[in-house]
C-alpha cells in the first residue's frame, strides 16, 4: 500500500468513527447538518476539490462531478447521514481501485525489474563500470554470478548457468560455456563469465521487451474504447435525466419538491459509471500483466481481444512446429551394425560444417580419432568421398550411389537420407530429419480442445517432409513448397472465407504474414528483431505449448470483461428503476455505485492470476 492509501485509509477510519459518534448523539436540525459536514470533509474534500478543478478546465460531466452533485444536494435536503456515507464508501471504493491497479503494475514492475543498472566492460586491460547504454557492440563485458546480463552477446570465456525466468517463463535454468549466446535480462548464477556483445542496449532484447510492455496500453481494445465513448455520453445523459426527474413531477404534477429531488440525487449517484471505466481497463491490464509473467508479451489489449476470438491457427514448420536443427531420425545397416555405420559416416563428415554433417557427428557422441582419417574429397550436390582406416568409402546421396554403381536402395521413412557405401559395396544409410519440438503435438491438441476450429501449416519445405510432420502433430491441412508472397496468398484467402486467424512463425522470416494476419504470434523470438517488430504477441520460449496458454489467458480476460460489463449495466438499471419509482433510497444508490465498482473491481483482479 502507498503512503497516499495509508493517508486515504486512515481518512476513512476517522469518517467512519465520526460518523458513528455524531448519529449516536441527540443533536437535531442544523447542528447535526454542521457534525457530519466535519466527517463529509474529511473523507472527501479531494473529490470536491478535483469536481471544481475539472469545471474549470472543461472537464464538467465525470464521476467527481456527480458525487459532488449527489451529496452536496443530499446536505441541501438534510440527509445528513446519507451524504457522509456516499462519500466515506465512494472512497472506499476508490482505495480498492487503487490497491487493484497497484497490484497489477507491481506486476509489470517485476518484469521491469530485468533492466540492468550497469555494465562492467573490458576497456585498455581495465574494469570500468558504466550505463548500459555506453558499451558499443563488439566490447567485452564481465558478468559476475548474482549479476544481471546488461546487453545480449556470446561467451568469451566462462562457463555458468543463467536464470530467463523473467524473459521466458522457463524456471528451469540453462548452462551455457563459452561459444554460446546469452541475451540481456538474464541472470547469471554460477560462474563469471567474458560477453563480447552483439548489439548496442537500445537494440537489445531487454530494451525492447521494456519498451513493448510499456507501450501494450496504448493500444485500446474495441469494448475499452467503447467504454470510453460510452461514459463521454453517458454521464450528460444522466444528468440531464436528474434534472428531468427532478423537476418535471413537482412543476407538471404538483407533486413534493423534495421527495423528487432526492429522487433525482439517488438516481446521480447510482447512475455514475465507475465501475465500468475503472474495471475494464483494469481487466486489460491485469491480463496483459499476468500473461507478461509467462512469458507471454502482448502489444496492447486489442491484440488480446482478438486472440480470444481465433477459431484458425496457422504455423510456420521450420523453428516452430520443429526444433529448425537436424538429428538422426533412423539408422538403417546393412552388412554391418548400426554403430560402425555411424561411425564410418560420423569419421567421413567431421571435417563438414553443412549441418546435415554436424547432426551425424552429434548423433556419434564419442570422440572421432582424426589420425583414422586420410584423404576426404567433396563431391558436389552429392556427398563425400573418405579414407577411413586405410579404406575407401562414399557418404553422400541417392545420386552418388549411383554414380559409383553400389547396389542402394531408397528408405520408407521420410527425410534426408544419406547413403553409406564402401568402394561399390552397399552398406546402409541413415536417416536425418529436422525434429518436431516435444510439446509440438500436444500444443496442437490443446487448441483443438479450447475449440480452435482449424490448425494450418505453412512451409517452403518439400510436399513429402511436410505431410509427414503434419500427420505427426496432428495438424488438419498442409501447404508446401511456398515462397514468403505465396504464405501471404493462404493467409488471405482463408481470410476472406471468414476465418478469424493467428499465425504464428519464428519471426525471422516471417514478417510479411505476421503482419497480414489478424493477431501475429512470433514463438522463440528473443532478441529477434522482426519479431519484435512484426509481431502482435511475443512467446519469448520456444514452446508451442505458450499458445494454447496464451488463448487460455486472453479468453479469461475477456469472459471477465464481459462479466463486469453485464454486472455493472444490469444492477444498475434495477436500482435506477427502483430509484425513480421511490423503491430505493440512499443506501440502495450507495451499493449501486460503490458497492458495484468494488466487486467489479476485485473480479478484474482476478486477471493477474495463473491460470490452470
Amino acid at each position: 500500500m502507498t503512503r497516499k492509501q495509508k493517508r486515504t485509509l486512515w481518512r476513512i477510519a476517522a469518517a467512519a468513527v465520526l460518523c458513528v459518534v455524531i448519529a449516536l448523539l441527540p443533536v437535531e436540525g442544523l447542528w447535526r447538518g454542521l457534525l457530519f459536514a466535519v466527517p463529509y470533509l474529511i473523507v472527501g474534500y479531494d473529490v470536491l476539490w478535483s469536481a471544481v478543478r475539472n469545471i474549470l478546465h472543461g472537464q464538467v460531466f465525470d464521476e467527481k462531478f456527480l458525487m459532488a452533485i449527489a451529496t452536496l444536494g443530499a446536505f441541501a435536503i438534510r440527509e445528513y447521514p446519507e451524504a457522509a456515507a456516499v462519500m466515506l464508501f465512494y472512497q472506499i471504493g476508490e482505495l480498492f481501485q487503487g490497491i487493484a491497479v497497484g497490484r497489477s503494475r507491481r506486476s509489470i514492475a517485476a518484469l521491469m525489474d530485468i533492466a540492468p543498472e550497469s555494465a562492467v566492460v573490458l576497456r585498455d586491460g581495465q574494469e570500468e563500470e558504466v550505463s548500459p547504454d555506453e558499451v558499443r557492440v563488439g566490447e567485452t563485458i564481465l558478468v559476475r554470478p548474482g549479476e544481471k546480463i546488461p546487453l545480449d552477446g556470446v561467451i568469451l570465456e566462462g562457463r555458468t548457468t543463467v536464470n530467463t525466468a523473467a524473459l521466458t517463463g522457463e524456471s528451469l535454468p540453462a548452462d551455457k560455456a563459452e561459444g554460446e549466446r546469452v541475451i540481456s535480462g538474464s541472470i547469471n548464477l554460477t560462474g563469471a563469465i567474458k560477453v563480447r556483445t552483439e548489439s548496442v542496449y537500445e537494440d537489445s532484447t531487454v530494451a525492447k521487451i521494456l519498451e513493448l510492455v510499456e507501450n501494450s496500453q496504448e493500444k485500446k481494445a474495441h469494448v475499452e474504447s467503447f467504454i470510453t465513448r460510452f461514459a463521454r455520453w453517458y454521464t450528460p445523459c444522466v444528468v440531464v435525466g436528474a434534472l428531468l426527474l427532478a423537476l418535471i413531477p413537482p412543476l407538471l404534477l404538483g407533486q413534493p419538491w423534495a421527495v423528487w429531488v432526492k429522487r433525482a440525487l439517488i438516481f446521480l449517484v447510482v447512475s455514475c459509471p465507475c465501475a465500468l471505466v475503472v474495471s475494464v481497463p483494469l481487466s486489460f491490464f491485469g491480463g496483459i500483466g499476468g500473461a507478461s509473467r509467462e512469458g507471454i508479451l502482448i502489444k496492447g489489449a486489442n491484440y488480446l481481444e482478438t486472440l480470444a476470438k481465433v477459431d484458425t491457427v496457422v504455423f510456420d514448420k521450420t523453428g516452430t512446429l520443429t526444433q529448425g536443427s537436424f538429428a538422426v531420425d533412423a539408422i538403417h545397416p546393412k552388412q554391418i551394425g548400426a554403430e560402425a555405420l555411424l561411425d564410418i559416416a560420423a569419421a567421413a563428415e567431421s571435417y563438414s560444417q553443412h549441418p546435415v554433417a554436424e547432426s551425424i557427428v552429434s548423433a556419434h557422441g564419442g570422440d572421432i580419432d582424426h589420425s583414422r582419417i586420410g584423404q576426404v574429397t567433396e563431391i558436389a550436390g552429392k556427398g563425400l568421398r573418405a579414407e577411413v582406416d586405410g579404406q575407401t568409402f562414399y557418404v553422400g546421396n541417392s545420386a552418388l550411389m549411383e554414380q559409383i554403381g553400389a547396389d542402394y536402395h531408397d528408405c520408407h521413412l521420410v527425410g534426408t537420407v544419406i547413403h553409406v557405401a564402401r568402394e561399390r559395396e552397399y552398406l546402409g544409410h541413415i536417416v536425418i530429419n529436422d525434429q518436431p519440438k516435444p510439446d509440438a503435438a500436444q500444443a496442437i491438441a490443446d487448441l483443438k480442445a479450447l475449440g480452435v476450429r482449424k490448425t494450418v501449416m505453412l512451409t517452403g519445405d518439400i510436399q513429402k517432409v511436410a505431410r509427414a510432420v503434419a500427420e505427426k502433430l496432428g495438424v488438419d491441412e498442409v501447404h508446401a513448397e511456398l515462397l514468403p508472397g505465396q504464405k501471404v496468398e493462404q493467409v488471405e484467402r482463408m481470410l476472406q472465407s471468414g476465418a478469424k486467424l493467428a499465425f504464428v512463425g519464428d519471426g525471422i522470416n516471417d514478417a510479411p504474414v505476421l503482419t497480414r494476419a489478424d493477431v501475429g504470434i512470433a514463438m522463440g523470438a528473443m532478441g529477434s528483431d522482426a519479431a519484435i517488430e512484426s509481431a502482435d504477441i511475443v512467446l519469448m520460449d520456444d514452446k508451442p505449448s505458450r499458445l494454447p496458454l496464451a488463448v487460455k489467458l486472453s479468453r479469461r480476460t475477456m469472459r471477465i470483461v464481459n462479466e463486469n460489463i453485464v454486472f455493472a449495466l444490469a444492477v444498475k438499471a434495477v436500482i435506477l428503476l427502483l430509484g425513480a419509482l421511490g423503491i430505493a433510497n440512499m443506501w440502495f444508490a450507495v451499493f449501486g455505485d460503490v458497492g458495484v465498482l468494488i466487486l467489479a473491481v476485485l473480479n478484474a483482479m482476478r486477471c493477474l492470476g495463473k491460470v490452470e
